[in-house]
C-alpha cells in the first residue's frame, strides 16, 4: 500500500508539475463545474489562492465574472458529448486586475481505460492583443482616409489649375508647387505621428519663398499642434499666398516683406491667422476670381469651418484667417 501510494503521488506531483509549466491559466472542472485543480499561472494571474479556488463552482470564483449562463450551458454538455469550446469571449472588469477580455477553451480530458467525467479549462488574455489589433487598423482607416483625400485635393488641383493662355511649363510649374504643399503637409502629419506645430508648417511653406533674409517675419505666437486635415488645408492656403506674393506681391520686388502672425481665442476656441505684405507694387483688386482665391476660400470655408477676409489695401495684402481650433492641440 505505501508502494502504490508513492508511485500515485509521484504521478501526482509530475502531472501537476507538467500543468504548471503552462503559461496560460488553467482549470480542472468536474462534471458539476466545480474546481478539481488549478495551476499555478492561475493563481498568479487572477491573484487567489487554492482555499478559496479548489473546490469551488466555477460562477461562484472571483466577483462572478464566470457566471455567464450561456457559457455554464455549453460547459455543461462538454463531457456528455465529448464537444469542446473553442475561443468563449468574456470581456469583465476581473478582481485586481481591471477590464479585461479572456478567451475560454474547454475539452473532456481523455482517459485511455475508462470516459472521463472531467475537463480541462484554458483562459488566455487577450486584452493587450485586441487593444493593437483596434489601434492597428484604426491606423489602416486613417490612412485609407488621408490617401482617399489628398487625391481628392490633387484630382482637384489638376483639374482647376487654368491652362488659359498659358505654356505647358508654366502650367506644369503651378500645378506642382500646389502638390509639393500638400506632400510637405503630409510629410510634417506623419513625422509627428498624425499632428503637426503651426510654426513648423508656416517656417517649411515659407522656406522656398524667401529672397532675402527678413524678407519675411514671422511673429512669435502660441504653440499650436494641428490635425491633419488643418495641415493640409493650411498648407494650401499659405502655399497660395506665398505663390502670389512671388509672382505679384511684396516677395517680387526687393524690399519687399510678408508678415505671418497668430493668436488664439478661447471663447470660442479659434485660431486667428494674419498675413499682411508691404513694400510691393501697387495692389489693386483682381478684376476676376482666380482659381488660387476659390482654393483659399474653399480650404479655409469648407474644409475647416472658418472664414477669410483680403484686404487689398494699397501697401500690400492682408489676409485674416479664422479657423476654429476643433482638434487643435494647444502647447502652453
Amino acid at each position: 500500500m505505501e508502494e502504490l501510494y508513492r508511485i500515485l503521488r509521484n504521478s501526482h506531483v509530475q502531472a501537476q508539475g507538467i500543468v504548471d509549466t503552462v503559461s496560460e491559466p488553467l482549470l480542472v472542472l468536474d462534471e458539476t463545474l466545480r474546481v478539481q485543480t488549478a495551476n499555478r499561472a492561475f493563481f498568479e494571474t487572477f491573484q487567489v489562492d487554492r482555499d478559496e479556488t479548489i473546490g469551488q463552482p466555477l460562477h461562484e470564483l472571483g466577483n462572478g465574472q464566470w457566471n455567464i449562463a450561456d457559457l455554464q450551458r455549453l460547459l455543461v454538455e462538454v463531457i456528455p458529448r465529448a464537444a469542446a469550446i473553442i475561443n468563449y469571449e468574456v470581456e469583465h472588469e476581473f478582481p485586481a486586475l481591471g477590464r479585461r477580455t479572456m478567451l475560454l477553451t474547454a475539452r473532456r480530458l481523455h482517459h485511455p481505460d475508462s470516459p472521463s467525467r472531467l475537463m480541462l479549462l484554458s483562459i488566455l488574455d487577450v486584452t493587450e492583443r485586441y487593444q493593437r489589433d483596434a489601434a492597428r487598423e484604426m491606423l489602416f482607416d486613417e490612412l485609407r482616409h488621408r490617401m482617399k483625400n489628398l487625391l481628392s485635393v490633387t484630382q482637384s488641383i489638376a483639374r482647376q489649375t487654368s491652362t488659359e493662355n498659358r505654356t505647358a511649363e508654366e502650367y506644369r510649374d503651378d500645378f506642382l508647387g500646389r502638390f509639393e504643399a500638400l506632400v510637405d503637409a503630409q510629410d510634417l502629419a506623419f513625422s509627428d505621428q498624425g499632428e503637426g506645430a503651426l510654426s513648423a508648417l508656416v517656417e517649411r511653406v515659407l522656406m522656398p519663398y524667401t529672397p532675402q533674409p527678413d524678407a519675411i517675419v514671422v511673429e512669435s505666437g502660441s504653440a499650436i499642434r494641428l490635425a491633419p486635415q488643418t495641415l493640409q488645408s493650411l498648407s494650401l492656403v499659405l502655399h497660395e499666398l506665398a505663390t502670389n506674393a512671388a509672382k505679384y506681391g511684396a516677395l517680387s520686388v526687393k524690399g519687399g516683406t510678408v508678415r505671418i502672425g497668430w493668436q488664439l481665442e478661447d471663447n470660442p476656441s479659434q485660431l486667428h491667422l494674419r498675413w499682411a505684405e508691404n513694400g510691393g507694387p501697387p495692389v489693386t483688386p483682381p478684376e476676376d476670381t482666380g482659381f488660387g482665391t476659390r482654393l483659399i476660400r474653399t480650404a479655409i470655408a469648407y474644409s475647416l469651418g472658418g472664414h477669410v477676409e483680403q484686404d487689398y489695401a494699397q501697401d500690400g495684402l492682408v489676409t485674416q484667417i479664422v479657423i476654429p481650433l476643433g482638434e487643435a492641440h494647444v502647447s502652453r
